[in-house]
């Protein structure tokens, strides 16, 4: 069941049953084939993708062009800037296989916020957790790579 799914993401972990289900009310199923895109680099964002089953490509040069590569799979989430601001997309995203995704739109966001804004404020508090770990971690890496 799609609400056991979103149960366990960390971005909705602070949600009641009754405040997942609102949110649940307001994601869109989208399912995509094997090598099909997402979103391509320079893409404006709209939206933030959980990824439900199957896998997900991130391609930060929006092409395989140095191999750098990253693999999204089930439980995960990716393009949480989107719900922030609408800035472009700064990778392509494709499906790595057949793969089923909720979407999250930033309009539906946004009137979350107006609506129901103690579960807005928790999303958002989980989104700022989520990339302030993310950012931790690059300068982790980059911090180790200048030290070798």
């Amino acid at each position: 069941m799609r609400t056991e799914r979103l149960r366990s993401l960390s971005l909705f972990v602070n949600l009641k049953p009754g405040e997942l289900k609102i949110v649940d009310d307001l994601l869109h199923e989208r399912k995509f084939l094997k090598d099909e895109v997402i979103f391509d680099k320079g893409d404006e964002g709209q939206a933030i993708y959980i990824i439900l089953d199957g896998s997900v490509s991130i391609w930060p040069q929006g092409k395989p062009v140095d191999g750098h590569i990253i693999e999204l799979g089930a439980g995960t989430f990716f393009g949480d800037l989107a719900l922030l601001d609408n800035s472009v997309r700064s990778a392509q995203a494709r499906a790595a296989m057949n793969t089923t995704l909720a979407v999250f739109f930033r309009a539906d966001f946004m009137r979350l916020l107006e609506t129901h804004g103690l579960i807005a404020s928790k999303i958002s508090l989980q989104l700022a957790r989520h990339m302030g770990k993310r950012l931790r971690d690059t300068d982790h890496l980059a911090y180790s790579s200048q030290h070798l």
